[in-house]
């Protein structure tokens, strides 16, 4: 049984706290977070005993084996630091910081204290990306030639400025797909290699709150993802290749209990339907690969989840992305 400690009492964590209550190899030891009021109506919901306000208390805890930092995005160091230093292995919210020297830093506590420690990308821990990953490698396919896709969600009322603005609230989903895809055709270290213009509009919390962006990758591959929380709750993210094209039905990034769906439309020939059906969620199945990993004694995550190495491209994609579209919007 994998006792977790629970950093945070925000709306993720009801989705954690869930997966972990449905999983028959995990279990919570040990509530933490700054809001009493909240940490009192988690504890009674699900069924927790063990509460503390003080970081430094569930660190310090024999009786937690793993901690799932559910802070907002610019605490995420800082905790993962600290969790590092107590010897807990750590599953931390996305996006992994805000910035790439916070970023830098935090990977070379988790280096330095040799611990497990993922990402939460949730959804690439799906069956669903699994099964993506095995369309993609499959020759008939043919070779990637572009990428396009959106996430839209109508939330700038609520998001905390210090988070940093669209990228790092919704952004990351699309710049991880593309990461898993361009990757897994054209190898390793072709995401590395690109060139990218970028636009962006400013919200009132003055971060981005719309932005756009076209790349280019040494091998000729192009681009164009777009991120907004300012309308809309939308998505849409379509693979070109010299074969046809993959088509997400479904929500890539929200894979649900139940049916999820890509559409392979060949250039020639009929279009095939692509189902994974599971019973259980996204965070359930990233729970049920940190069980694993722990169990196999790894120190990162396996793909499609996030590896130490993929984290830290991801964000120096999210905030070339951002320093981009924010050039030119000070260009105007």
């Amino acid at each position: 049984m994998l006792r977790w400690g629970i950093l945070g009492t925000g709306f993720i964590s009801h989705a954690m706290l869930g997966a972990i209550r449905d999983s028959e190899g995990s279990s919570v030891a040990m509530l933490c977070g700054r809001n009493e009021t909240a940490l009192s109506d988690l504890s009674a919901r699900y069924g927790i005993t063990q509460t503390t306000t003080d970081q430094a208390e569930l660190f310090a805890n024999p009786e937690v084996d793993v901690i799932y930092i559910a802070l907002p995005n610019h605490l995420h160091r800082a905790a993962t630091e600290a969790a590092m230093t107590a010897g807990k292995p750590v599953l931390c919210e996305k996006s992994l910081t805000t910035t790439m020297e916070d970023a830098q830093a935090l990977i070379a506590s988790v280096q330095a204290a040799t611990i497990f420690f993922t990402e939460g990308l949730m959804y690439l821990a799906h069956p669903f990306m699994q099964q993506l990953v095995t369309v993609l490698r499959d020759p008939s396919v043919g070779e990637l030639r572009s990428v396009s896709g959106f996430y839209a969600a109508d939330i700038w009322q609520v998001v905390n400025p210090a988070g940093g603005g669209t990228l790092y609230n919704l952004g990351c989903y699309p710049a991880s797909l593309l990461h898993l895809v361009v990757q897994t055709m054209c190898g390793e270290d072709a995401f590395a290699s690109r060139s990218l213009t970028a636009f962006g509009n400013i919200g009132k919390d003055k971060t981005l709150q719309d932005a756009s962006l076209s790349v280019r990758f040494d091998n000729g591959v192009l681009a164009n993802l777009m991120s907004t929380d300012s309308h809309g709750m939308a998505h849409e993210f379509i693979i070109v290749t010299t074969k046809g094209t993959l088509r997400f039905a479904t929500n890539p990034w929200l894979p649900v209990a139940g049916e999820n769906k890509m559409i392979w439309q060949p250039y020639e020939g009929p279009a095939r339907d692509i189902m994974v059906e599971t019973k259980h969620d996204a965070f359930y199945h990233q729970t049920k690969m940190v069980e694993r990993a722990l169990a196999a004694g790894a120190k990162e995550a396996p793909r499609p989840s996030p590896r130490l190495s993929d984290s830290l491209e991801i964000m120096q994609f999210l905030t070339d992305w951002e320093a981009t579209a924010l050039s030119q919007d000070t260009a105007r």
